[in-house]
């Protein structure tokens, strides 16, 4: 059996009771009759399939892509270099993805869209109207996943463009994708030192195992569903602040503090009164989050590093210290998020685009998972313990 058609596959552990026998007496119990299956709110611990895209060892604070560390990919690699990893499984440092066109009935998607609506809506409209217009079917192919995540970066910069009033910037072939965002987003040729900062930021952010998003994603690809159609419903599941909208909360508790001077009474008062300082602790991280520490070393190596970026050094240390004070029963480091923030922010982004950048870094992972989850599909379809009142007869 292999990796992906034991995906839905029930697993043997202390969340999940597997029948032994197909055999009705054993499938269907008595009207009733109490359901004892463990239950675990969130899925949380439960195998829920098999992946060879990304390792997440929370309790060491390690993460790799394919085997290779996360520091390693992001010293080393590029953005392309690592969706290409994602997809084949073999590492190319000299592997290219340029941003592509938009299509004329994506731009007048996008036209069309109110200049308030918010990115994320305007990058899942610019999905969906692709797949549409493209034509895209079932199975997933490499190079739909190319063809996407090259797209989408000039439609979220299209529309960035459209709701200033300006017209949008073709694609350079001779850039990079994730320079070529920067050119498509402000019409100039982006900073070295900027494209290669949020360079770093779109590895960290490509792939990060059974997140929200990406088992959205492998829902729907287990209909068979198409690529665009499991894209529109990873960036749906993304918009919600609890996954994809903590780095623009940094950025602003950043801002409330104002300067270093500031810093300690703000976060001071902050935990007294209960508040939950952004861009520490994490799901899955009880060690210090990989990512961050990556981002971090690319960030303080910028050469005009940014206020924002001197302040969150500054600010993570004070924090680290009274979070180990205030909470020695857990352990709450920095989370990606934090390091993120003064990365968008430096590179020039608002951060109302700093969930829709996030998808954008996202798509490798995203339609890597997709091609993984169509390679041995099985329709993932989990039971629910029915607690609604016993079966009774209509009042007449």
């Amino acid at each position: 059996m292999g990796v992906a058609e034991r995906l839905a596959a029930p697993a043997v552990g202390p969340h999940y009771h597997r029948r032994m026998t197909n055999s009705p007496a054993a499938t269907q119990p008595a009207a009733d009759a109490p359901d004892d299956r463990p239950y675990s709110p969130g899925l949380e611990g439960v195998i829920a399939g098999e992946t060879a895209l990304s390792k997440v060892d929370g309790a060491n604070g390690r993460l790799t892509y394919r085997g290779y560390r996360i520091g390693d990919l992001v010293e080393h690699g590029t953005y392309s270099a690592v969706a290409n990893l994602l997809w084949t499984g073999d590492w190319d440092p000299r592997a290219r993805l340029s941003t592509a066109a938009v299509p004329e009935p994506v731009l007048a998607a996008l036209r069309a869209l109110p200049r308030t609506a918010k990115p994320m809506d305007a990058l899942r409209t610019a999905v969906s109207s692709w797949g549409a217009t493209e034509g895209v079917t079932y199975p997933p192919t490499v190079e739909q996943a190319r063809a996407l995540t090259a797209f989408s970066p000039s439609a979220l910069a299209a529309f960035a463009r459209i709701r200033q009033g300006k017209d949008p910037v073709d694609p350079d072939p001779s850039l990079d994708l994730v320079a070529g965002f920067l050119h498509q987003l402000k019409g100039e040729p982006p900073d070295a030192g900027d494209a290669r900062a949020l360079d770093a930021y779109f590895i960290v952010g490509a792939e990060h195992s059974f997140n929200a998003s990406t088992f959205t994603a492998r829902v729907i690809t287990a209909t068979n569903s198409d690529i665009a159609s499991a894209v529109c419903g990873a960036i749906g599941t993304m918009k919600g602040p609890l996954h994809g909208g903590a780095p623009s909360e940094v950025v602003d508790q950043l801002s409330k503090m104002g300067s270093v001077e500031r810093a300690e009474a703000w976060l001071r008062g902050a935990l007294d009164r209960g508040e939950r300082l952004m861009g520490f602790g994490h799901r899955v991280y009880r060690a210090y989050d990989p990512r961050a520490a990556a981002l971090r070393k690319v960030a303080e190596g910028m050469e005009h590093q940014p206020d924002w970026l001197q302040l969150a050094i500054q600010v993570e240390d004070m924090a680290l210290k009274l979070l180990a004070e205030r909470h020695p029963e857990r352990p709450l480091k920095t989370n990606v998020e934090f390091y993120a923030a003064p990365v968008l922010q430096g590179v020039g982004l608002t951060p109302d685009l700093f969930p829709a950048t996030f998808s954008l870094a996202r798509h490798a992972g995203w339609t890597a998972h997709i091609l993984e989850q169509a390679a041995n599909n099985r329709l993932i379809r989990p039971d629910v313990r029915y607690v609604g009142p016993p079966e009774r007869d209509l009042p007449v």
